[in-house]
């Protein structure tokens, strides 16, 4: 676990107690059931957390005597953390979708069976992708949270006119020319799949639900990876690019060093904060390979909320996460964070629909693809875009990278 927070939270049983003013009585407080809850999220989430939890237990005042502790844990490792030790884990976390299987197979997510079908229908009913996503033989194991869990091209319309973002080439150009940068993260594989999937080449999980195929090291087609290889290397040497993870993002874009770069939602309100007026949003450009140009894909996904299936409160649990993912939560959770909501009526709001990140999220998703990888592709992406990013300094020849790169993607996950 990381660095934990705490929030003790007491829901006093104050209201709606015959004979009574105000306060709550010995005898009521006596038997008003004491349930001990634990929370995990994003430590970007806390904040907003502590906010709907005290929503909560005035919600339920009376009901029982609250004691929920919030700690941090990131989604995207969240399910490392609860597979390590699923009957330690929290009654209550937060994960991406792709974690979604891992999750269930281990028998770590309780199945929903309160509001079932309520929550399936607020979620764009069982068809939806945010509900396939966290189903699994026709019942729901967690609820949806967010559907912004995919990427797109933030900029800064000051220095960018609508034809400039349409090139990454251009893109690059202006921000050299305004002595800034450009901000993508090589090092990560969820978006240099940007580039690969662009070009045709594919990588997905097995059936196995363990090992992936992966096609990036491809001689053939119209496209190879050594077109894609050599297309990231010459962006990688470009004076305005800068690859870095999501606090480099942040703090590019913060300090105004960068004035163009491809992130999530999440950070939609800082960046608005930077770029002022000219805040923007649009969906990934197309990208220079070979003698031709491709338009970027992206990974697509949603975020959820599982019950953790040890818990000693599962109504309680389940009632918890319902209230963290409902449309109100939802909506709060747009309006602070930035987050594109799954809840239909969330997603159809003014605000939601007005918003730049969410309508490039939305244009994108004609290019997005549902992530769906085994956890052998990451660390492999990893030293190939890292490597990439620096230039390739020795000079390694660029198939034997990419073929590298793809046995580890193809290898059997390690434990």
């Amino acid at each position: 676990m990381k660095r934990i927070l705490s929030m003790i939270l007491a829901a006093a049983c104050c209201l709606g107690i015959a004979g009574m003013t105000s306060g709550c009585s010995e005898k009521s407080a006596a038997q008003a059931e004491e349930v001990t809850l634990s929370v995990w999220c994003a430590h970007d989430d806390i904040a907003l957390t502590e906010q709907l939890i005290e929503g909560f237990k005035k919600e339920y005042s009376g009901k029982a005597v609250f004691n929920i502790t919030i700690s941090e844990e990131e989604e995207l490792s969240c399910k490392e953390t609860v597979l390590a030790n699923p009957s330690g884990a929290a009654d209550v976390y937060a994960f991406a979708a792709d974690q979604y299987k891992a999750l269930h197979d281990a028998n770590a997510l309780l199945e929903i069976t309160l509001n079932t079908e309520e929550i399936i229908k607020a979620n764009g009913g069982r068809d939806s992708g945010a509900i396939r996503c966290s189903s699994s033989d026709g019942k729901l194991f967690a609820y949806p949270k967010t559907a912004s869990n995919g990427y797109f091209l933030y900029y800064n319309s000051d220095y960018f006119t609508e034809d400039d973002i349409k090139s990454l080439d251009r893109i690059l150009e202006v921000a050299e020319k305004a002595g800034k940068k450009v901000t993508i993260d090589y090092t990560s594989g969820w978006y240099i799949y940007s580039f690969f999937k662009g070009a045709g080449l594919n990588v997905d999980l097995n059936t196995d639900g363990l090992t992936n195929t992966c096609g990036w090291n491809s001689a053939d087609g119209q496209y190879t990876g050594r077109d894609v290889a050599e297309a990231m290397l010459r962006i990688a040497q470009h004076p305005a690019f800068v690859s870095g993870g999501d606090d480099d993002f942040k703090k590019f874009i913060k300090s105004g060093e960068a004035i163009a770069g491809i992130n999530g939602a999440w950070n939609s309100t800082l960046v608005q904060e930077a770029f002022g007026d000219g805040y923007a949003a649009a969906k990934l450009p197309e990208y220079t390979i070979k003698d031709g140009s491709v338009q970027m894909c992206s990974f697509a996904g949603y975020k959820m909320i599982g019950v953790n299936s040890a818990t000693k409160y599962p109504e309680w649990s389940m009632r918890l996460a319902e209230w963290l993912t409902n449309e109100k939560s939802q909506t709060e959770r747009f309006k602070q964070r930035g987050e594109a909501p799954s809840n239909v009526n969330a997603a159809n709001s003014p605000d939601v629909s007005a918003s730049p990140a969410i309508r490039a999220l939305n244009e994108q998703s004609s290019y997005g693809y549902l992530q769906n990888v085994g956890e052998a592709f990451w660390q492999p992406a990893y030293v190939f875009g890292t490597t990439i990013a620096a230039g390739n300094p020795d000079g390694t020849e660029l198939q034997m990278l990419l073929d590298i790169m793809v046995r580890g993607i193809e290898s059997m996950p390690e434990g």
